[in-house]
């Protein structure tokens, strides 16, 4: 349920820069082409550009990221303003506030450096920009729990919780919300999904390229700092938290950081960091960097549900393939009549790319006697629906739901799980296009071995600017060999 109005005005700081080049103007045309942007689109920077050099560089983005629609780029040219100056400088909100005019509910996004968010944050408030405002703040948000806290006290000087939307682009992503729903809009999977039914559970975010030419920027994050803290403590937040109460944006949030209240604090025994060895000859990376390209972690969930249940995650860049799967495996039978069952039931979540549930059941061999073979039946399959994460988070933040933003407890709850682990110790080497150094097995000891992905495609068109994937994957899922109606079967 929405309470805050719709925004009337989308200031945008940052608005030359990196970010708004590769996501954000490929955003704003889509919430034009949809007509879900009308308001004037105010971008702030110092670059000392004009307004003609902004729709320029909106067009080159465009045409570099997924094509320009003349229609709707003609309509955001026109929305869109251009203010140039210094962060630092009270007259640049001066001109910021007569260029908003009449509007009394707009919206600042900053994408920006959080070092600038106190400068940006004040000056919005002694200029009057910030009443009646909203605002927008990219990740991280903070380096670790001390700095994600002093970053909340910073904003709420000006602004109150519920004005306040991170971005996690993770959860802009239709697989991710679809997880949701798949869980509490279906009786047959939410009963065995807890303690008593589930073995253990798999999360894996691999990533066939590198850092990409971002050396410099992941010399400050690193893997856990980068996805684990918030793409994949999202996820599992999701996947097993409890219902919520009502379908309210506040009740999804609350059942979010309860989860994430239950998840123990990870230990240095409860992590395996890895490094590409490619990972120096990156430009950016400094000589005997110590950063992770690769981790590995082991997580307990604290609660009567999950209680003993081991959550394994693991994220890395130069892995075999690009994709992000949940896999969820249940205990054997009780009893087996027939002799030992073939495999074990799993539910596997695809999220990227596409969106794919499949379930591995045992079946019946064909022929005389009761033997069994395994088979994968394919719940549902999706293709992208061509709204990409930051035009779904643009859309809702405008809107005034903040369902898809991590709020203040679940951002210092997520620091907290990991804040023991950020300090960098020495991590072991893995050659690129294999799936991370060998310590990361014996992490899962008998509950192993990692389940290695095998995307089946359905994601959204690739970017030109994304290095192709090296080789393929090992110890692969089984093959599809059922499918229910609406699946794909071979």
């Amino acid at each position: 349920m929405v309470t805050a109005p719709r925004a009337d005005a989308l200031v945008f700081f940052g608005a030359t820069g990196d970010l708004a080049y590769k996501q954000i103007f490929p955003a704003l045309q889509g919430l034009v082409r949809r007509g879900t942007l009308t308001v004037p689109v105010i971008g702030v920077a110092k670059s000392g550009w004009t307004l003609d050099d902004l729709r320029a560089r909106a067009r080159d983005s465009l045409a570099s990221h997924g094509g320009v629609d003349e229609a709707a780029f003609a309509t955001l040219s026109g929305l869109l303003r251009y203010i140039d100056g210094d962060y630092a400088d009270p007259e640049t909100f001066t001109r910021l506030r007569a260029e908003l005019g009449a509007a009394e509910h707009p919206m600042h996004y900053l994408a920006i450096p959080p070092s600038l968010f106190g400068t940006v944050t004040q000056h919005l408030a002694a200029s009057g920009c910030a009443q009646g405002a909203r605002i927008v703040v990219e990740k991280p948000f903070g380096h670790d729990l001390a700095s994600a806290r002093a970053l909340n006290e910073t904003i709420h000087q000006v602004f109150p919780e519920s004005s306040v939307y991170r971005i996690d682009h993770y959860l802009g992503k239709e697989a991710v919300q679809n997880m949701l729903y798949l869980r509490f809009a279906n009786r047959l999977f939410e009963p065995l999904l807890n303690r008593e039914h589930v073995q253990g559970i798999q999360i894996t975010m691999a990533e066939a390229f590198g850092v990409a030419g971002r050396g410099h920027f992941y010399e400050e994050t690193g893997a856990i700092r980068d996805v684990v803290q918030n793409h994949m403590l999202q996820v599992v937040a999701l996947l097993m938290m409890e219902a919520p109460s009502h379908p309210g944006q506040e009740a999804i949030r609350d059942s979010a950081a309860q989860l994430l209240k239950s998840v123990r604090s990870l230990t240095p025994q409860d992590v395996v960091r890895g490094q590409m060895t490619d990972y120096h000859a990156e430009p950016g990376v400094a000589p005997g960097s110590t950063v992770e390209t690769y981790a590995a972690a082991r997580f307990h969930v604290d609660s009567w549900r999950w209680a003993g249940v081991p959550v394994d995650v693991r994220v890395g860049k130069e892995l075999p393939v690009t994709c992000t799967a949940v896999t969820v495996t249940f205990r054997a039978p009780p009893l087996t009549p027939f002799g030992p069952a073939p495999a074990a039931n799993a539910l596997h979540l695809q999220l990227t790319p596409g969106v794919q549930v499949t379930l591995d059941v045992n079946t019946k061999r064909p022929g005389a006697g009761l033997s069994g073979e395994a088979a994968q039946l394919v719940l549902h399959q999706q293709a992208w629906d061509g709204m990409a994460p930051y035009e779904r988070l643009l859309g809702d933040a405008l809107a005034g739901d903040a369902t898809l933003f991590a709020r203040e407890d679940e951002v210092e709850e997520a620091w907290r799980i990991v804040d023991a682990v950020l300090t960098p110790t020495p991590p072991l080497p893995y050659a690129p296009g294999t799936w991370g150094p060998a310590a990361a097995d014996a992490l899962l000891g008998a509950d192993g071995p990692w389940i290695n992905p095998v995307p089946d495609g359905g994601g959204p068109p690739p970017d030109p600017a994304t290095p192709a994937a090296h080789g393929s994957a090992a110890n692969p899922a089984p093959r599809v060999t059922q499918a229910l109606a609406g699946g794909v079967g071979e």
